[in-house]
């Protein structure tokens, strides 16, 4: 069985992370420290803009020697980001974050933002299906599925 963005990755409906453009990078990387996260999605209601990454912060604030305290997150966050819908399976998805070489992956359903699943999240649910897979092919080997001669 193939494991699904939703239920299967996430099993419990989220508190989601989802702030204005306005917001400052100063702010933005002070809520993510305290929630432990390491993205926040931009965006007004349920409607995603952009996404903000520990890698965004590197590559478009530190780096280049950016104020934190100045810069607005429509500045320097990746608009229209990839997204996957809560159908899609945990497999798809890891191969659409490691060809694009992103970690977080906001989860998109008619438009609405509904989630959002990282690397270790997909790569937790791939672990089990592989693991599943196995326990099943064993089972069948072994004839305790019903299959072998008793």
């Amino acid at each position: 069985m193939k494991k699904r963005i939703i239920p299967d990755v996430i099993a419990k409906p989220q508190e989601l992370v989802l702030v204005s453009g306005e917001t400052t990078v100063r702010d933005a990387v002070q809520l993510m420290a305290s929630r432990r996260i390491g993205a926040v999605m931009i965006g007004e209601g349920q409607t995603l803009f952009g996404i903000f990454t520990e890698r965004d912060l590197m590559t478009k604030v530190v780096a280049p020697g950016r104020d934190a305290n100045a810069v607005k997150l429509s500045e320097v966050m990746t608009a229209k980001p990839d997204t996957i819908k809560p159908d899609e399976n945990a497999g798809d998805a890891l191969q659409r974050m490691q060809k694009g070489g992103y970690r977080h992956l906001p989860v998109v359903e008619n438009g609405r933002l509904v989630g959002m699943v990282s690397v270790r999240d997909i790569y937790a649910a791939v672990l089990a299906e592989l693991a599943d897979e196995l326990h099943d092919r064993e089972a069948f080997i072994q004839g305790s599925a019903g299959y072998g001669l008793n």
